[in-house]
């Protein structure tokens, strides 16, 4: 009942506003004052299914800008070997492509969407470059990119081309689209975004049988590329010109890894492997020694 009140005293005091002013430019800031308004109201009760849409339909325009390597390229071979067995993050239905271009940069995008550049592959290792997909999966996992989307849904100047149309998706522009696009692929993250996705990314990496290490490997390697092209590259600045705690963000990460077990051996789950060797060398010990008492 008072948020209705509210609405209705809010309405009824632009009116008195309007009515006081000559009628030319009542006529005119009545228009605009009522659209924003209504906008700012739709905006507002974006739903979850209207985000989906936008963002399918954004992902499917990038996917035709940009040159989108087939399944027998090496690079997509070498992605889908990487991300064998990583088909879901909470529910949320993955697929990856390969975008050839020299810019250094991947992303994943609420709708499961994640997006590899050649650019990227070219300077990563298997490990290195696994685990950066593994952080971008965490933020996902986290609404980062979900929430970074619908703060510019309202606020921003997709705000009055989206809600004007109550969410018919049919009606979005080839620009309003790349502009979701571009909200996608350069969504910055505060500090303790990056952390969260840093941990997010970490188990879900550990729970598809992958070895975190590599998100150690990666952000070493990024780093070092940060500072020596001076954040030339959008994705270095996304990632560390605003956080100055990068060596601590390794540090933690580096810290996780031995505390679990892991270590800078390969893509599959050290701990588990070196588990198995050593009940191995155990089993061929004992049978050795029982081998020896016969004899």
């Amino acid at each position: 009942m008072m948020h209705k009140t509210f609405k209705l005293t809010l309405l009824g005091g632009l009116l008195l506003c309007l009515t006081s002013v000559p009628a030319v430019h009542a006529q005119f800031s009545w228009g605009r004052a009522l659209s924003g308004l209504v906008k700012t109201g739709q905006a507002m009760t974006l739903t979850d299914a209207q985000m989906a849409e936008y963002v399918k339909a954004s992902v499917a325009q990038m996917d035709k800008q940009n040159k989108v390597l087939g399944a027998s390229s090496p690079y997509t071979q070498r992605l889908k070997r990487l991300t064998s067995g990583i088909t879901s993050a909470d529910g949320i239905p993955l697929n990856f492509k390969v975008y050839q271009t020299s810019d250094v940069n991947a992303f994943a995008c609420p709708d499961g969407s994640v997006r590899v550049y050649t650019g990227l592959m070219d300077i990563m290792t298997d490990d290195e470059l696994l685990g950066v997909i593994g952080h971008e999966i965490g933020h996902v996992l986290k609404h980062h990119s979900k929430n970074a989307l619908k703060n510019q849904l309202l606020t921003g100047a997709l705000r009055d081309g989206l809600s004007a149309m109550g969410g018919k998706i049919g009606a979005l522009s080839s620009s309003q689209l790349g502009a979701i696009g571009e909200t996608l692929v350069n969504a910055k993250y505060s500090r303790s975004q990056e952390t969260e996705a840093d941990d997010c990314g970490y188990d879900f990496l550990v729970s598809k049988g992958k070895n975190p290490y590599g998100m150690v490997k990666a952000f070493q390697k990024l780093q070092a590329l940060e500072q020596k092209s001076g954040g030339s590259s959008s994705y270095l600045t996304k990632m560390f010109s605003s956080h100055p705690d990068t060596q601590a963000r390794i540090k933690h990460m580096s810290d996780r890894c031995k505390k679990d077990g892991y270590g800078a051996t390969s893509t599959t789950a050290t701990k588990t492997s070196t588990k198995k060797t050593t009940a191995a060398k155990k089993a061929t010990s004992k049978k050795s020694t029982t081998t020896r008492k016969k004899r």
